[in-house]
């Protein structure tokens, strides 16, 4: 059977969630550990909508940030600092000893750096005309 490569830039989330749901068996597998769990938190305005979340994963000792985001109405209140210390919290109490995060140079790499975690590398041009750093928080045990 030949495999057919066609574009598709549109995948659904439901696509997107079948192939990390694939992609996390293999490295389960790969490892021989299987405590992977979403890890997120969010906050809601007085009529339910999410205004601010913070949300990724732990999984083998290790945590990613992947997604944190405030509304600009509610920035500057410090809902983005009582979300990072949720996360960092609820790592913690699952045994994780590294969080990683990525934040482009217009976001928020001083936020992370204030609490805690480290520059461990810095993209230039991506994109264009800016950096995106990688940054980590090493948790003591």
């Amino acid at each position: 059977m030949a495999a057919l490569i066609q574009p598709q830039h549109d995948l659904s989330s439901i696509e997107i969630d079948a192939i990390e749901e694939r992609l996390y068996n293999h490295n389960r597998r790969a490892i021989s550990c299987s405590d992977g769990r979403g890890l997120g938190f969010v906050i809601r305005d007085e009529a339910g909508r999410i205004i601010g979340v913070a949300a990724g994963y732990s999984w083998a000792g290790t945590s990613e940030l992947k997604q944190m985001w405030i509304d600009e109405a509610y920035r500057g209140r410090g809902y983005a600092r009582e979300l990072l210390n949720a996360f960092v919290a609820e790592a913690a109490g699952r045994g994780v000893r590294r969080i990683w995060v990525a934040s482009y140079d217009f976001q928020a790499p001083e936020m992370y750096e204030k609490a805690g975690f480290e520059r461990m590398a810095e993209f230039a041009e991506w994109p264009e005309g800016h950096s995106n750093v990688v940054l980590c928080k090493t948790l003591i045990a």
